[in-house]
């Protein structure tokens, strides 16, 4: 069925028909109600393409995520939704993987895919391919990741004060030795929450002799964390306590120690980061840094959607505290833990 078809039946002319579908407001509720009955009966699908190409809009906006299998980005990504549907955007996700050849790949595809903005959570520590999305003039915005350096609107928390946080309330609880199990140096989240961990090591110092063991894994993922409780059963004498960059890696250290028999706060005081949904549903419940995962979403889609459609826009970089929520797994030092051996 064509446009025509919708025309003849609604017995209305082709512009009628146009301004129904672009500019509703300007066609009388009578007229416009028995278009859309004859659009409904004859099953007409506007070609979007089409429009977009006339247009230049797609009404599309583009979301590249480090890793989409992530509740905390899931739940950003609702709060943009949120934000996006109420001005008849949709969303085109891609989840980059910690890849950064992934994110160069998608890029290219958003861009031809003449998407009207973009929202990232980026690979790329230098934001080169970002640039090169501003430079051809595509809206952007950066999620969870500070861009006032580079000149880019964004919505992120501050990661260093999250870490802080998380390491000050374990050498509170006496504990004097910490691993702190992180991710690639290539992320940015990753970098700045070692320098909250660090900073929080450094004040502990002044009061009693206090460490801080740094264990990297290759990705923010479950089996990461499960191999990095490995590499914690191996050290002697073995941490009292962990805090990880994330709630996977946690949920994986978590894991890695119940199966060696090393229990979760009375041998090892556990902390991660993010306060995911299920932070509150391991047994024993996860102490955890908590992000305003949907209001960050919100903010950079609010942001995105002022420079999209504001000639006169200026960049901003909105940024929003972390909150730590102390739960069952961590816990104070007791005597020196008892050794295990792991069985994965």
């Amino acid at each position: 069925m064509t446009i025509r078809d919708v025309a003849r039946l609604a017995g209305v002319s082709l512009g009628t028909v146009s301004n129904v579908l672009n500019s509703p407001d300007l066609v009388a509720p009578g007229t416009r109600r028995r278009v859309l009955d004859a659009i409904a009966a004859t099953g007409f699908v506007r070609n979007t393409a089409a429009h977009q190409l006339r247009g230049g809009r797609s009404r599309t906006i583009g979301v590249v995520l480090l890793d989409i299998a992530n509740p905390f980005f899931t739940e950003m990504v609702r709060g943009a939704e949120h934000v996006l549907r109420e001005k008849d955007y949709v969303l085109m996700l891609c989840s980059s993987d910690e890849s950064a050849e992934r994110e160069q790949r998608y890029f290219r595809a958003l861009e031809e895919h003449r998407v009207d903005g973009l929202l990232i959570t980026p690979v790329d520590p230098e934001l080169d391919g970002v640039a090169n999305l501003v430079a051809h003039g595509i809206p952007t915005v950066l999620l969870d990741r500070d861009g006032g350096e580079h000149g880019l609107c964004s919505a992120s928390v501050d990661d260093a004060r999250g870490a802080e946080l998380a390491a000050e309330h374990l050498f509170e609880l006496g504990h004097s030795v910490i691993a702190f199990v992180n991710g690639p140096g290539t992320i940015r989240q990753c970098v700045d929450r070692r320098e909250g961990a660090r900073r929080a090591t450094r004040r502990a110092r002044r009061l009693r002799a206090s460490r801080l063991l740094e264990i990297d894994v290759a990705a923010l993922t479950v089996e990461q964390g499960e191999r990095a409780a490995e590499r914690l059963l191996a050290l002697a004498p073995r941490p009292t306590a962990v805090m990880c960059a994330n709630d996977l890696l946690a949920l994986g250290v978590l894991r890695g120690l119940t199966a060696a028999g090393v229990a979760v706060p009375e041998d090892v005081a556990l902390v991660g980061y993010d306060d995911v949904t299920f932070a509150s549903m391991l047994s024993p419940s996860l102490t955890s840094v908590r992000q305003p995962k949907y209001e960050l979403g919100a903010a950079a889609a609010e942001l995105l959607l002022q420079e999209i459609t504001s000639p006169a826009h200026e960049h901003r970089a909105v940024r929003f505290e972390p909150e730590l929520v102390v739960r069952a797994s961590s816990a104070p030092a007791t005597a020196p833990p008892r050794t295990a051996t792991f069985r994965g």
